[in-house]
């Protein structure tokens, strides 16, 4: 082979390679792997319906908050829909006050971040959701800790909603600040069940990288860099959903204590049967009216025959969706005697489809308005849809 012939060849290997490293270029800021952590400061003041426990929380709460999440690059169905939401899994770890009371409590979480601003904007509002469980609480103990009328299990279902801002320093840094509210709860499984909530103010920094990064080039003093933030594209509008409206049908367990049965293993059964009618402006938001049966165990205390045991209500509610979830919040009325829980009743859910016609939800009903009544696991079936 002459030299001419090897000089060529030399040629041709370094466009290939160059060629296959603009491809890997160009695949990378299209479909890049967009991570983001993020460390926040918390602080704010209890919102307390309790009796016992004034004195101890009045000097508030601090916490700090860890997240991990993915931002979805790629142009799916469901990313366009909720405009790229990134989604993750985080850590909060707080101090209530005396720990001997309310002991050093952590939580493990998943949570979906929605942005609410234009993307290209330097400040972006953001609205986040979140839902895990909270452990390591000290809880009501008649002889070692009897001032705890807030939680009454060594652990709680975490939920918290932020809302607030990101402002962009530079390539990879973002300020965070906004407000939050937090709740711990265990949906009267276990008394007293007062439940912990905190509302208050937050800031943070939250770092943004593109994991290709390393495959591409992962020279420490490389100038050769790719994006480190997804740049969004701006959200169309919700496209309509593949039917306007369905009948659903739904049924649900759970359990819960009264006051006197804290600190004991005692408990009563919980059930709710729903008929639901649901109409879906589009894929994302619908609104739901129903009929709701429930029979609460807890009630023979005060009510010892069966028959008083039923309950009969109405609701009306509105579903936030996005790919297979959807966010339920449904407000309701007793068409019989409410048994002392109150002119109406809420029943906030997380919703999972595990077909097109049967899903799995998880749900709280309140009694007395906001107070926990039980935790409820169901399934549901959608036999019509028009």
């Amino acid at each position: 082979m002459n030299k001419t012939s090897n000089f060529k060849t030399l040629i041709f290997l370094i466009s290939s390679i160059f060629s296959i490293s603009n491809t890997f270029s160009q695949d990378t800021v299209e479909n890049g792997k967009f991570r983001t952590f993020s460390i926040n400061g918390k602080s704010g003041a209890h919102i307390y319906s309790g009796k016992t426990l004034s004195d101890e929380i009045q000097y508030g709460y601090g916490a700090l908050d860890l997240r991990y999440s993915w931002q979805p690059s790629t142009d799916t169905e469901w990313s366009r829909d909720t405009g790229y939401a990134a989604y993750g899994i985080g850590f909060y770890s707080a101090t209530l006050g005396d720990p001997q009371i309310f002991g050093n409590p952590n939580a493990l979480y998943g949570f979906v971040n929605f942005f609410l601003s234009n993307p290209y904007r330097r400040n972006t509002l953001e609205i986040s959701p979140a839902l895990g469980l909270t452990y390591n609480l000290n809880p009501f103990d008649p002889e070692t800790n009897p001032l705890n009328d807030a939680i009454g299990a060594k652990m709680a279902v975490y939920f918290s909603v932020n809302f607030g801002g990101a402002y962009k320093v530079n390539r990879e840094i973002d300020l965070l600040y906004g407000i939050d509210f937090t709740h711990f709860s265990n949906g009267r499984s276990f008394t007293p069940n007062y439940g912990l909530n905190m509302f208050g103010l937050n800031v943070g920094m939250r770092y943004n990288l593109n994991t290709q990064q390393r495959k591409y080039d992962n020279n420490p003093y490389t100038v050769n860099v790719l994006p480190a933030r997804f740049q969004r594209l701006a959200r169309p509008k919700s496209p309509k959903n593949e039917y306007n409206n369905s009948l659903d049908l739904y049924a649900s367990i759970g359990t819960s204590q009264n006051d006197s049965n804290a600190g004991t293993s005692h408990r009563y059964g919980n059930f709710s049967g729903i008929i639901d009618y649901r109409h879906y402006f589009n894929k994302m938001h619908g609104v739901s009216a129903g009929i709701d049966f429930m029979i609460d165990g807890s009630l023979a205390e005060q009510y010892p025959d069966p028959a008083d045991h039923f309950l009969l209500g109405v609701h009306g509610g509105y579903d936030f969706m996005f790919w297979r979830f959807g966010i339920r919040v449904q407000l309701g009325t007793y068409l019989n005697d409410d048994r002392g829980k109150g002119n109406f009743f809420l029943r906030p859910a997380i919703q999972y489809e595990i077909s097109k016609n049967i899903f799995a939800q998880m749900g709280l009903k309140t009694t007395n308005g906001a107070a926990a009544d039980w935790i409820e696991f169901g399934i549901g079936w959608k036999p019509f849809k028009w």
